[in-house]
């Protein structure tokens, strides 16, 4: 596959270089890192590759695996269903409701990272939100004390 277009390879991270992570996350707080070049030339970070270099970094450090996939990617429905952490027969479901637009190819679904994306926000965001109201029905009825 081309890396370019798809999805990239797992990129795991070594327990060698956790701590090496780790302090180069706390030194990127606030800074505005530059590229260093061989000629010595110093060329900064535009904005929007921070931020992405910041998450990648913090991810890193928490000892997650990356994978980078561009917005207009199609996935597979097994490698939606691994983002969702959901079981594929539950994926189809979602899809045969109409919750997650997918595209047929051939006799495959397909379904955009960006509309996967967007359906996992709303569902972490109604989750946030009923959990939050359990607490504070749980706190209105004397649970927490």
């Amino acid at each position: 596959m081309d890396k370019t277009m798809g999805i990239t390879e797992p990129v795991f991270v070594s327990s060698s270089d956790t701590q090496v992570i780790k302090r180069l996350e706390e030194k990127l707080g606030d800074a505005h890192p530059k590229l260093l070049g061989i000629d010595g030339e110093e060329i900064p970070l535009p904005d929007p590759l921070y931020q992405v270099l910041r998450q990648v970094i913090h991810l890193m450090a928490a000892g997650k695996v990356i994978s980078l996939v561009p917005h207009d990617h199609y996935l597979s429905t097994q490698e939606a269903a691994e983002i969702l952490n959901v079981s594929r027969p539950y994926l189809y479901t979602l899809l045969e409701k109409e919750e997650i637009p997918y595209t047929m190819v051939g006799t495959h679904r397909r379904i955009q990272v960006q509309d996967l994306m967007e359906y996992k926000r709303k569902r972490d965001s109604l989750r946030r939100q009923a959990l939050d109201e359990l607490i504070a029905f749980s706190q209105e009825e004397g649970f927490y004390s």
